[in-house]
């Protein structure tokens, strides 16, 4: 591995002065469990990296806004904070749930949340999750910051809106009372593996009618991705076997599906109708006919 600079700032000014937005080779780094090992591949050869373990800053925590809008997480949340959260339980239990299979303990010890969005790899699981949720990302750099919807986050495979001089600080997430949210995650080996195919489902039902909702596939795809067209199907219809064909049919219409080691894209598609079908369903409380 060739040498580079490892700077330790205590500022968040300092912090965003090390950076440079003209230059990939410097990186921001926090647990640093995908850049380690893209650093370890030769996949990335740093001159500069900055840490952001001893800023003195509010990348970190968990908080409800005071007027009870959104839930505030810090960019440098780990996974084992979100995991054992008993707020993040209560008002965003799939993000919970999905720790069971989400790699393992030490990895969820050091990754955070930042990051994790930050890397841009189209496998991972909560980006589509926190998409789903209608979450926004905060941004700064040297000349100020601005709020990025995390749909218009991903912009490619492995590649973010994030800039080089940018640092996430932390996303919201807006609080839907009446909103249920899953995650279906589709694995080829065991279950913490990367998934052939992801589908977060957000929805507001009354009883077998859909009001409102959000659907991201993720994994299939370069990127987690918004199906517009199956939503439309359903916005407005009731849970029946008809309308989700007719859902799962506009999916895989409207994307285009990679073939991978994890299946073929006819393999992925006939996945995505199936847990389409079962992941809004679950959100309704409606059981498979």
């Amino acid at each position: 591995m060739a040498s580079f600079e490892f700077a330790e700032p205590r500022s968040l000014d300092e912090a965003l002065g090390l950076l440079d937005q003209h230059d990939p080779a410097i990186r921001p780094i926090s647990g640093g469990t995908a850049l380690m090992l893209m650093m370890k591949s030769q996949l990335f050869r740093p001159v500069r990296l900055v840490s952001l373990r001893h800023l003195n800053n509010p990348f970190t925590g968990l908080s409800q806004s005071k007027d009870g809008a959104f839930f505030r997480i810090g960019a440098m949340t780990t996974f084992s904070d979100l995991e054992h959260s008993a707020a993040i339980k209560g008002h965003f239990p799939v993000v919970a749930q999905s720790m069971k299979t989400l790699a393992n303990v030490r990895v969820r010890n050091v990754a955070t949340v930042g990051g994790n969005l930050a890397h841009g790899d189209p496998h991972l699981d909560l980006p589509p999750i926190w998409t789903a949720l209608g979450a926004e990302a905060l941004i700064l750099n040297r000349r100020g910051e601005r709020r990025i919807p995390l749909e218009d986050l991903f912009v490619g495979y492995y590649e973010t809106a994030v800039g080089d001089g940018d640092l996430i600080a932390e996303i919201r997430v807006p609080i839907r009372p009446a909103w249920r949210a899953t995650y279906v995650k589709v694995t080829t080996r065991a279950a913490h593996d990367w998934p052939a195919l992801g589908i977060a489902v957000s929805a507001k039902c009354e009883s077998r009618h859909i009001e409102d909702l959000h659907i991201v596939l993720s994994a299939a795809l370069d990127k987690p991705t918004r199906l517009a067209a199956a939503e439309a199907v359903l916005r407005g219809a009731e849970i029946s076997d008809a309308s989700l064909r007719r859902a799962g049919d506009a999916a895989t219409e409207e994307v285009d599906i990679d073939t991978d080691n994890r299946g073929s894209a006819a393999y992925k598609q006939h996945l995505l109708r199936v847990h389409l079908g079962r992941a809004v369903r679950a959100v309704a409380g409606v059981r498979d006919q």
